[in-house]
């Protein structure tokens, strides 16, 4: 079997394609792999928020295309990327081993966040780090920070801000683990949704596809992402809505945290629950709802209105 994986361009996005395509390529069934590097809406329009231009789906349609196309036979993503809801004729057929799930700061001379000059400029333009941020440190002041890791990294080193928040497990797959000056743990800064995770998606129908895609699946990555994603589902969060969450497993028990703030950090609903580590989808839901009975759809309302 011979598979072309659609990848964006971007160097996290092609180590991401690569990284999949040597694990398949190990494989009996698999007699070759081959990259369709692809260019999407969402890395051409920078100068425009995701949450203006249409959200992280953004990133990914092209990819969608190119396999309803047969272009392509399967697209590798960073799960946070990847909309709660997939698209009908579309499947999630393998998610990898979690790498790190944190948030990280990176800053000139390894500066923390406690470090940090009274009314520093921060950069991200994350709904949901901005929140924690602002919950840490209501002093900062955030602004948009778009592009690929090396231009984010680019415009920091250029001054054009004190510190920038990035994923932690970015940093380290593309070697700029030395940029890191602080991680930040869940009690102080909750990550996206299954962040740290890279999914595979491919047509629902290719039966054969997936039946070969599953040897790739991390059972334990799996759990966690499904209580995580359907919290976001439920709640009807998009990739840039204020919500985070975070499960773990220890043993057979699962315990999911999820968080929904104001971006200015003033409002914010917390909660945890625990169970079963296979019941992980069912426990995600249950949190949501916890979150909806406490007044989480009227602080996502309003932090739409605040930031369309």
């Amino acid at each position: 079997m011979k598979i072309r994986i659609a990848t964006r361009k971007s160097a996290l996005a092609l180590w991401q394609a690569e990284h999949v395509a040597a694990l398949l390529a190990a494989l009996p069934e698999i007699e070759d792999v081959e990259l369709v590097p692809l260019s999407t809406r969402g890395d051409e329009i920078l100068d425009r928020s995701l949450q203006k231009i249409g959200g992280k789906g953004l990133f990914i349609k092209e990819l969608e295309v190119a396999m309803q196309a047969g272009e392509a036979d399967i697209a590798v993503h960073s799960m946070k990327d990847v909309p709660a809801e997939m698209p009908a004729g579309f499947c999630l057929a393998a998610m990898l081993e979690r790498a790190n799930h944190a948030d990280a700061l990176v800053s000139p001379h390894g500066a923390q966040l406690s470090d940090l000059a009274q009314g520093a400029l921060v950069g991200s333009s994350s709904l949901r780090r901005q929140a924690q941020l602002k919950m840490m440190r209501p002093d900062l002041r955030i602004e948009p920070l778009r592009g690929n890791v090396n231009t984010r990294l680019a415009k920091l080193d250029n001054g054009d801000y004190d510190a920038i928040i990035l994923a932690a497990a970015g940093l380290e797959r593309l070697r700029f683990d030395d940029r890191i000056s602080q991680v930040f743990a869940p009690e102080a800064m909750l990550p996206a949704a299954a962040q740290g995770v890279v999914g595979i998606e491919c047509l629902e129908n290719a039966t054969k596809l997936r039946k070969v895609l599953a040897q790739l699946n991390h059972a334990r990555s799996v759990q966690t992402t499904l209580a995580e994603r359907a919290i976001a589902r439920v709640l009807q969060a998009s990739c840039q809505s204020p919500v985070a969450a975070y499960a773990v497993i220890d043993g057979d028990a699962l315990t999911v945290t999820a968080l929904v703030a104001m971006p200015d950090g003033s409002r914010s609903i917390r909660d945890s629950v625990s169970g079963k580590a296979a019941d992980a989808e069912t426990l995600g839901e249950a949190l949501a709802g916890r979150l909806l009975d406490r007044g989480a759809a009227e602080l996502l309302e309003a932090a739409g209105a605040t930031h369309a």
